[in-house]
Formats: structure tokens, sequence, C-alpha cells
């Protein structure tokens, strides 16, 4: 095999063209997005009509995952780059020889995990496509090295630690008595009882269509708060029932925050001022409730047996989600449609230990 890919890579050097353009390091080809015909005059109508489509085409991948695939295209055409190449058009010969190079790197950089390289390969395909040039991955070139990675270095994947319920607790009791400490009691105790993703969390409005950056708008209840969430797996709704008491209810701590803060439209969750005592305009960034989560986990102490570096690393936003999912004694089927999975098995993942040994294979089996 390794002859066969080192032949490859000099046939794939001679076919591809040299490219310099700076088009080809990111994923955002002026080429690439909507516009007129050439054969169409432009007037001002029409050109309206194709900042709009601009508009949906951008908004047709979600924020994060266009910032992953653009800087996964720039690593590609830099990597191309410096053997003396370009990205395009696509060679399943080359990329087959990157994806060989991320696994086990020359220049003696880490090599990155089987997920990371499918990623990688998935940001590839959807750039490709981009410039209405598909990519195969089928191709002998990609699925043969890509299948010798997965079986030569998967692993199980690496999951972060659920915060339990009386850890969330404690987290929210290290949070001060002013209104940042509101707010982020809130975020934190709404983004476990709701097994919401933090970007869910910060992109909450008070109703629908208050901003055009909403991905979701809430209602409050007798009964409790019932979240409408534009999700990565569509529209869904998430109920959340008021707890037992104010001091462990979500719903109380939402409406305490929303009530001091005087927010009645807008963005749920924004910034406040330097000494916590005003609400300002300025929604909150998701990369707020990663660091929450983690400077409230420090100031808890729980789980302090473990080193403080192990510790952070341990736990990020997916932590209140897998919290909930791994809590809640209720039958499965509530828990994934709560948490908008597709699958049982999706949720499965998310259940850190939970109802093992429940249905006991050895014993039904007479053992």
């Amino acid at each position: 095999m390794v002859p066969r890919i080192q032949r490859l890579s000099s046939d794939a050097a001679r076919t591809l063209p040299l490219s310099t353009d700076t088009d080809d390091t990111d994923g955002n080809d002026p080429a690439d997005e909507p516009s007129l015909p050439a054969h169409v005059a432009g007037s001002g109508a029409l050109d309206r009509l194709v900042e709009t489509a601009r508009d949906y085409a951008l908004a047709s991948t979600a924020e994060n995952t266009a910032k992953a695939y653009a800087a996964d295209w720039a690593h590609f055409a830099r990597w191309c780059r410096l053997r003396g190449t370009g990205p395009v058009p696509p060679s399943p010969e080359l990329i087959g020889l990157y994806l060989a190079d991320l696994a086990a790197p020359s220049d003696g950089s880490p090599r990155l995990s089987v997920a990371t390289i499918e990623r990688r390969l998935s940001g590839l395909s959807w750039n490709y496509a981009q410039r209405g040039m598909p990519l195969d991955r089928g191709n002998r070139h990609i699925a043969t090295v890509l299948a010798g990675i997965r079986r030569k270095h998967a692993r199980p994947p690496t999951q972060k630690e659920a915060i339990l319920p009386h850890e969330i607790l404690a987290m929210v009791a290290t949070l001060p008595a002013d209104l940042r400490g509101l707010r982020d009691r809130a975020i934190l105790l709404i983004g476990f009882a709701g097994g919401l993703r933090r970007n869910e969390i910060v992109s909450l409005d008070m109703h629908r269509d208050d901003t055009l950056d909403s991905a979701g708008w809430i209602e409050i209840e007798d009964g409790g708060a019932v979240l409408t969430l534009n999700s990565k797996t569509g529209w869904r709704e998430v109920e959340i029932g008021r707890g037992s008491s104010d001091r462990t209810c979500p719903v109380h701590a939402l409406e305490q925050w929303l009530h001091f803060a005087r927010i009645d439209f807008g963005p749920v969750f924004v910034r406040t001022s330097r000494d916590g005592q005003k609400a300002l305009d300025t929604r909150l960034s998701d990369k707020h409730v990663a660091r929450l989560i983690k400077a409230t986990v420090l100031k808890s102490g729980i789980r302090s047996e473990i080193p403080e570096a192990e510790r952070l690393a341990l736990f990020s936003g997916h932590s209140l989600r897998a919290g909930l999912a791994s809590s809640a004694e209720v039958d499965e089927r509530f828990v994934q449609k709560h948490l908008g999975h597709a699958s049982a098995e999706m949720t499965r993942r998310y259940q850190r230990r939970r109802d093992r040994f429940r249905v006991n294979l050895t014993r039904a089996a007479g053992l």
C-alpha cells in the first residue's frame, strides 16, 4: 500500500494546478456566493435579491460548523501549497495522502484523532460542494485509507463528565448575589433542566421574532417554562417544569433574572456591567457558558480529588446535557424527546453509567 500511495502522490502533483490564489485558503470564495447569471442585467431589485440569497446561503450552515469547515479548507490548502500543488480540482489520491499525514504526521506533530480526521474530510467535502466540485468519498483512494486509519487508531470517544444534581447545586451556591449571579444561576439551572446545548441557551429570546440572531424563545406558564428551539436537529419544544423548591427551581431562577434585569424584549441572557449591577443589551456568547461551568466547578470543589488541570478538561457545556440524561429517572424515550435526539442510541451516549446491570442477562440465562 505504501509504495502505491507514494506513486499516487507524484501523479496527483502532476494533474493538480499550482495555486497561490488566496481564495483557496478559506471556505468563503466570493465566486461561490449567489450571484446574477452573466447574461442578466443588474437592477436595484435583483441586487437586493442577490444579497438576500447570500444571507440565506450563509444561514444554511451553523456558524460554528462553517468556521470549522473554513479552518479545514485553510489547513488543507496550506498542506497542498507546501507540497507544490493546489486543492482544486479535487483529487482522491491527494486527499488520501492528506488523511494519512493527519493520522501519521511526517513533521513529528501529534496525530489527530479519528473523529477529527473524519471531520476534516467532511469539511473538505462541504467546501468542494460549494465550488461545484463534488468529492467522491467512496473513492478507493479515500475510503481504503480512512478504513485503515479507523482500524488502526480508532478509540472509544472521550466523553465529558456529567454534572449530577448535587453538583449543579453546589456550583450554583458559589455564585454572587448580584445581577450577574442571578443570570449565571438561571443559565446553569435552565441548561441542566432543559438538557440544552450552550448555543441553545444563549440564543433564546423573550418572544418569537424579537431579534434576527435568535434561535428560539420562551413562554413561562404556571406549570413551568416552554422553550421553542431551532436546534441542529430542527425545531423542537422543551418543557421545563417547576422544581420542588425555589432554591432548586430553574423556572424560578429564570423569573428572578428576568425581573431584576428588567428584560421583556430581545435576548434572554445578556452581558452585565463590570460591577454586576446592570444588564446590558449585548447577547452573551456561548463561550460564556463553557467558562461559567469550568469556573464554578473549581469554586465548588466538586471532584476535588482530581488535579485542577484534569478537572477542568473533564467538564464542558455538554456536561449539562449529560447530567440531565444521567440523572432523570424516567423512561428513556422521554429523555430522548427532551434532548431532541433522533435515536435512542444517541441518548444512551449521554447517559453516563445509568441503568448498568438493571437488565441482567446472565441471571436471565439461568446462571
